[in-house]
């Protein structure tokens, strides 16, 4: 296993390696999952004191997939407003290591305008050669804590809880 000092440097995501999803409960019966197609993200990785480390990520909500072309419409219109707001970002805050390859790493998620922190639980899964890195993570978050919802309806029908999905491959600039 590499050790974490060795993976001290900047990060770029591979995004081809990369998979941002999410699942929410439908009808309270079944589940949807989807994901995003178009994201970009960077990361400082400071193996000897993790603390010091700071992630970023960019996601086109536009992007969104959920392999139903009806759903995703109203996803990027109505509960989205992907047209107003069409970026999805976080950035860190504070990154605190849990275990010998797990971190909670806190920072602001900004969907529609609005901007409240999280804790996203990340494990490190794989290193090569110091120049890729490879991170699973996982929040659950309140959707209408960020005034993603439709109407009334959509509050019974569609559950509040969302899982965010990260499956993160990261490749080293410097």
């Amino acid at each position: 296993m590499t050790r974490l000092s060795e993976l001290t440097g900047d990060y770029v995501l591979d995004t081809a390696h990369t998979r941002i999803g999410f699942v929410a409960r439908h009808t309270m019966a079944t589940r949807v999952r989807g994901q995003f197609e178009e994201f970009e993200g960077s990361a400082y990785l400071d193996g000897d004191d993790p603390s010091k480390s700071s992630a970023r990520l960019t996601i086109r909500a536009k992007s969104i997939q959920t392999h139903n072309p009806q759903r995703d419409d109203q996803l990027r219109g109505t509960f989205l407003y992907t047209d107003d707001h069409p970026a999805i970002t976080f950035a860190s805050t504070a990154v605190a290591q849990t275990g010998e390859t797990t971190f909670k790493v806190t920072g602001d998620l900004t969907m529609r305008g609005v901007t409240k922190p999280v804790t996203v639980d990340f494990a490190l899964t794989g290193a090569r050669n110091g120049s890729r890195v490879g991170f699973k993570g996982s929040v659950t978050i309140n959707r209408n804590d960020w005034g993603v919802n439709w109407n009334a309806a959509t509050k019974v029908l569609v559950g509040s809880m969302v899982v965010l999905e990260f499956d993160v491959a990261a490749v080293r600039r410097s």
